[in-house]
């Protein structure tokens, strides 16, 4: 296949919309993403008019052309009611509810570049672990779950043939919302979860989302820690927890042993599942820029010791747990790698 084919990927956030792209053998353009504003508040077709310039832009930087793209992929947070069309997001205004965006987008990019451009859409949880997988299987076939932790937790998986489980409505893999083991985790409550389930969904437990009660949980058992004074909104007395874990505050520690160890039982819970090679751990615990070598290596193997024990005999040694290594390229060069899945020569 010719580098002078390639694939490009969108992924728009509730914030920030990025574009990314790989040559058709699967190489990475550039590894600078180009990022801006999705700017939702101004509607649909501004969202869509700054994709288009996202591409635009990309495609200058890197000294290409539209005649050489041959696909694009769009990674979309959910929930979906169907395929390409937009469920009610709590990140996005009300009126985004029923949008067309496979439609519109596929119109835009078709007047962009002066031809129909094929386009495939997909949730950019699903479409990051994509391209972790891709990268950490480099050419080897192997079966591959991305958890990443961070407001919420993302959850993916690939199968050895690099494309994603999303399930008939592409809704597979929303793994974030299974219910926690809480009789593992000390028989703590069932915390509120931003889904509406009551089951005490792992996402609480394991994220920023849950953090604040996690906290509150952990304050009652350290009535001197400085945090329980705080005159800080409960918010911002979380996300002050990571900074003080690097300097190796207990408490702080202690709540991210907490939440590996949770994360490592549904690791253990979906490996019954789907048996993958690779875990690949994601989101800002992992991420250099804000944590140890220490940290990272603390957080990872309280993963894996929390998996071990409920893993089958045959996944002991086989399983690998590994981080995460693109960060915030990973859902843009998903999307471009299943464009390409989807419509290059193979498939």
């Amino acid at each position: 296949m010719s580098r002078d084919q390639i694939f490009l990927g969108t992924d728009s956030g509730a914030t920030t919309a990025k574009t990314g792209g790989i040559f058709a053998d699967g190489s990475i353009i550039s590894h600078s993403l180009r990022q801006s504003s999705t700017n939702s508040a101004a509607g649909t077709a501004a969202v869509v008019a700054g994709w288009i310039a996202g591409v635009n832009g990309f495609l200058a930087e890197n000294q290409l052309t539209w005649n050489q793209v041959q696909a694009v992929g769009l990674a979309m947070p959910g929930p979906y009611d169907r395929y390409g069309v937009l469920g009610r997001s709590p990140n996005l205004p009300a009126s985004f509810a029923g949008w067309d965006f496979h439609a519109d987008y596929g119109r835009a990019l078709a007047e962009a570049a002066g031809r129909a451009v094929p386009l495939v859409v997909g949730n950019d949880g699903n479409y990051g672990g994509v391209a972790e997988a891709h990268r950490v299987c480099a050419g080897r076939k192997a079966g591959v779950l991305m958890l990443a932790p961070g407001s919420g937790l993302g959850v993916a998986y690939v199968d050895p043939q690099g494309a994603p489980l999303e399930g008939d409505t592409i809704s597979g893999m929303e793994g974030g919302h299974m219910p926690a083991p809480l009789h593992l985790l000390g028989g703590i409550r069932p915390f509120q979860c931003g889904c509406g389930r009551d089951w005490g969904c792992i996402e609480a437990y394991t994220t920023i989302s849950g953090l604040p009660q996690l906290l509150a949980e952990k304050l009652a058992h350290h009535p001197g820690h400085a945090l329980a004074g705080s005159a800080l909104p409960p918010k911002e007395q979380a996300l002050s927890l990571r900074g003080l874990a690097q300097k190796g505050d207990a408490l702080a520690l202690e709540i991210f042993d907490f939440q590996a160890r949770a994360l490592g039982l549904h690791v253990a819970n979906l490996a019954m599942a789907l048996d993958p090679e690779f875990v690949v751990i994601g989101g800002g615990l992992i991420d250099p820029d804000a944590t140890t070598p220490e940290f990272r290596a603390r957080y990872l193997a309280g993963i894996r010791d929390a998996a071990l024990p409920y893993l089958w005999p045959t996944q002991h040694t086989k399983l690998k747990v590994v981080p995460a290594t693109l960060g915030e390229l990973s859902q843009a060069i998903g999307a471009a790698l299943v464009a390409r899945l989807t419509f290059g020569p193979a498939a």
